[in-house]
């Protein structure tokens, strides 16, 4: 093909996917002059390359187009009819664009039947008085023509900063860079061998340089998950018109990138799930009305970096999941009997949707019920290393949330040892790594003649990699087991050693392999080996094969393996400062890094390292002496949004998860009181005490003072962080306390009979803010007696007035805890008066 075609292509298809999502923006503001002038440029500038590469049908249909924009500009009434016709020009050149590809030639035919639709709009138009007034010109007096701007005015221009290159020649960049990160891999083995080396120092310096070219190239290949969201808003669209109903589609973190290729497999799960929040989720405007909504449906699409992965969210305000419907048409389909349909939870039953041939539609429409969609949606998320989770609340809607990996070139794993050879599991799959042994804490027991790993109290299914990859018998009474986790099961792989993590070059295997689901490619070790990289969803797949343990089936466990799940807190047990062990909610933990004393620098007293591209302030939880010179120190990365914060302390001893109760409460800062943690004595760690010493605003804290009354609490705000934190404090205060991550969702679990005596609420949160629930609350006969505490970053006059109104019963800054707790305890104790 012509390199001038091949560009013109590329070019027209990015210039009309975006005309797509601004007339779909421009039907919603039609009185955005700088809208309408995106959209007439683009188009003019379609028509314009078609007339100069003799293009005379694209050319016709383009300036049919283009004439109609026009009449906008001129002041003709933007209305649906107008803006459905021009959309169905843009897919007409997108198919003739399509055909030009293909053959390197428009295809035969005319476009008179759309063209005569276009030119007899205008017309009729013409014949209407004007609407409104014309659009001010696109540009003002004071721009200079382009032949007048200097070399320094145009050498501004963005275009002037950016080429176009070839996505082969990334592809190729990226596969040699994949071969110098094996090559450095070996000779580091090589070098690790030979201690005395004199390459040890260029040694080094390359495989720091090949990690910097690494993340260069790599960020070559990322793109804004945005374009795969461009089609969305149209899709939204048509969807609205043909079911009926008024749906608004939001898109937030349109910006957070991902590689190109991880992009390319994600676009057709994520229209799917739009799609099916669309047709299933959303009401008709009657029936949100009935219900007491709003007309018009939002469907919330958002995305954002968390470790080495994408997490992205796509939620709608709808009726959320009939799970009564769901249990019958999984009896009715043979899915489940009636005796096992009802023991299973309601996430089982949720997520039964994505079985295949699954579905509840009534009937088979182009848009659903064949029941071959969510199933095939988390197969390919799943083929990628992702997992899908839903979480739904009748009355309220469906919340589909997406993890999947940056990239799939180059990925970090565990090497491990079965039957003598070693393996690579990706570590994006691996939560944490076990030692069991028949006298040790975590023993391996056998149920129905399966290997289970008994691991704080919870039974895990386990399977020996020995066995299932034929090597031999494998020994059930010790060994390493890899905790993996494949979409929402949870399971364990029993290997006979551990040796290290590496990055590791994905190759694909060879054809006469493929067959084997147990493996997902090959790799090349630093000491030249090649080794087979285990496919956790091969893996899972052998389990419910080999090792079957249903997950409804009932367990004799222990007295403490009878504790409530709800009821059991994850902790992070170390030690700092003293032998005296210490813990924190491992919840508020992002990360757990080691990082070499070498590269933390002070400034001010203040100890700060290279993390992340950002400096990151580093606090000793003793608060004095010094850093030792060499090693590394173990550090706990506490995160909120852009801010990081990390905690130095000398070991980590444990993640447990047990019943948190504070026994002895403590007015020491920093510390929260004691509870008895793995039979210990444990301090439990006030993290807000150090947030301050590494940002002196990040907020400001105070003590509380317990109160001798438990009450419940409803804690609302929709950052997991905050939620994380304050539900601690409230609880070591002698409260309960229910959390909730939307007003929506508080909303509906008090409607639904969850007992609440007071409602803690941030004020600024999506959807639903703090004010909207405060007066759904009192507008309800039901919960008007429920007396609400409103938090926020910032209290002005403006809001406590208006918070009034609403009626909220007290006001406190976010985070100042003494008023947090005065305010709580001033409320309970008028219960008490009342009752």
């Amino acid at each position: 093909m012509d390199d001038l075609l091949r560009e013109f292509l590329t070019e027209t298809n990015e210039s009309l996917d975006r005309v797509d999502a601004e007339l779909v923006r421009f039907e919603q503001e039609p009185n955005s002059s700088e809208i309408l002038g995106n959209i007439f440029r683009l188009v003019h500038t379609v028509k314009g390359t078609c007339g100069f590469l003799g293009l005379p049908r694209l050319e016709m249909l383009a300036h049919a187009a283009e004439s109609l924009m026009g009449k906008f500009r001129d002041g003709m009434p933007v209305t649906t009819e107008a803006v459905t016709l021009i959309l169905s020009t843009i897919d007409r050149i997108k198919t003739i664009l399509d055909a030009l590809e293909t053959k390197e030639r428009e295809p035969d035919g005319d476009d008179d039947d759309l063209i005569g639709r276009l030119n007899l709009f205008n017309l009729s138009q013409d014949m209407k008085q004007p609407a409104r007034e014309k659009f001010p010109p696109e540009n003002s007096a004071s721009e200079k023509p382009a032949s007048e701007q200097s070399d320094d005015e145009r050498g501004d221009r963005p275009g002037n900063h950016s080429i176009r290159v070839h996505v082969e020649t990334l592809d190729h960049l990226m596969t040699t860079v994949s071969e110098l990160v094996l090559t450095r891999n070996q000779l580091l083995e090589i070098v690790r061998r030979h201690e005395d080396s004199d390459f040890k120092v260029p040694l080094q310096r390359l495989s720091n340089v090949t990690a910097e070219l690494q993340e260069g190239v790599m960020k070559t290949r990322m793109q804004p998950i945005g374009n795969a969201w461009q089609k969305l808003p149209r899709v939204v669209r048509d969807l609205s018109a043909e079911l009926g109903k008024q749906i608004e589609l939001e898109m937030h973190g349109a910006e957070t990138e991902l590689d190109r290729q991880v992009l390319e497999l994600v676009k057709d799960p994520l229209t799917h799930l739009v799609r099916n929040c669309a047709d299933h989720g959303i009401e008709t405007p009657a029936e949100r009305l009935a219900v007491g909504k709003p007309q018009k449906g939002v469907i919330r699409l958002s995305a954002c970096h968390q470790g080495g992965h994408i997490i992205i969210e796509i939620a709608d305000d709808g009726r959320g999941l009939d799970l009564a419907r769901i249990r019958a048409k999984a009896v009715e389909l043979g899915f489940a009997g009636e005796a096992e349909v009802a023991a299973k939870s309601d996430a089982e039953i949720c997520n039964l949707i994505f079985m295949p041939g699954f579905s509840t539609a009534a009937k088979v429409t182009s848009i659903s019920g064949r029941g071959v969609g969510m199933d095939v949606v988390r197969s390919n998320i799943e083929q990628i290393g992702g997992t899908v989770d839903l979480k739904s609340t009748p009355g309220s809607g469906t919340t589909f949330t997406i993890k999947i990996p940056l990239t799939l070139a180059i990925v970090s794993a565990l090497i491990v040892e079965a039957g003598g050879e070693r393996f690579a599991i990706p570590q994006l799959s691996v939560l944490e790594l076990v030692r069991a042994s028949n006298g040790g804490e975590h023993r391996i027991e056998r149920i129905k003649d399966a290997p289970v790993l008994r691991l704080r109290n919870k039974l895990l299914p386990l399977i020996q990699l020995k066995e299932l990859l034929h090597l031999g018998e494998g020994r059930d009474d010790r060994g390493f087991v890899v905790v993996t986790q494949v979409g929402s099961q949870i399971f364990g792989v029993l290997v006979e050693g551990v040796f290290h993590t590496e990055e590791i070059v994905i190759k694909p295997m060879s054809s006469k392999l493929r067959h084997i689901t147990a493996f997902s490619g090959t790799t090349i070790l630093g000491d030249g080996t090649v080794i087979m990289i285990v496919d956790p969803n091969g893996i899972a797949q052998a389990l419910g094969r080999i090792a079957p343990l249903a997950q409804g089936e009932k367990v004799e466990f222990d007295e403490a393996g009878a504790i409530a799940e709800e009821d059991l807190t994850p902790l992070l047990v170390f030690r700092a400062g003293s032998q005296q062990p210490k813990a924190v909610l491992l919840s508020l933990v992002a990360r757990l890094e080691e990082i070499d004393c070498r590269r933390i620098e002070t400034s001010d007293g203040q100890y700060l390292v290279q993390y992340r591209d950002q400096l990151m302030p580093l606090v000793r939880i003793d608060g004095g002496g010094g850093l030792k010179q060499d090693g590394s120190v173990p550090v706990l990365v506490f995160s909120d949004r852009i801010r990081r914060m990390g905690l130095i302390v000398d070991e980590i001893i444990d993640i447990v998860e047990q019943r948190l109760d504070i026994e002895v409460a403590s007015e020491r800062p920093g510390l929260l009181g004691y509870a008895v943690v793995k039979g210990s004595a444990t301090e439990i760690i006030d993290i807000a005490h150090f947030l301050p010493q590494a940002y002196a605003d990040w907020f400001r804290r105070r003590d509380p003072r317990p109160v001798p009354v438990a009450r419940r609490i409803m804690l609302v705000d929709d950052s997991a962080f905050f939620r994380d934190m304050l539900a601690p404090l409230i609880k070591a205060a002698g409260y309960h306390v229910t959390s909730a991550a939307s007003a929506a969702e508080a909303l509906a679990a008090i409607r639904l009979g969850a007992g609440v005596d007071v409602v803690v609420t941030d004020i600024e949160m999506p959807d639903m803010d703090g004010f909207e629930l405060a007066a759904a609350l009192r507008h309800d006969p039901a919960t008007a007696g429920i007396p609400v505490i409103a938090l926020s970053a910032m209290v002005s006059t403006d809001a406590i007035e208006r918070g009034r109104r609403v009626g909220f019963h007290d006001f406190v800054a976010k985070f100042d805890r003494a008023g947090l707790i005065a305010a709580i305890k001033e409320q309970t104790e008028d219960l008490h008066e009342a009752a």
